[in-house]
């Protein structure tokens, strides 16, 4: 699987993946291997992006890093 966060958009994802919702329910994708998940917030057919961050204007412009390390659990 892949994770791209696109630019002024929705996280597109690559591959072989399963969406589930908050109760472990899987999303029914038809087969899809490649889909978008809204990042906008405005979607009106969320978690999946329907392209609303255009119409709103939404600005994330995102460049790879490296994370600090994780903080210990006590």
């Amino acid at each position: 699987m892949k994770i791209t966060p696109l630019n002024n958009g929705p996280l597109r994802i690559e591959g072989d993946f399963t969406i589930v919702d908050a109760q472990g329910n899987a999303f029914g994708l038809a087969g899809r291997t490649v889909i978008s998940l809204c990042r906008c917030g405005h979607s009106e057919n969320k978690p999946f992006c329907d392209g609303s961050h255009a119409r709103v204007g939404f600005q994330s412009v995102v460049a790879a890093r490296d994370l600090p390390p994780p903080k210990p659990k006590l």
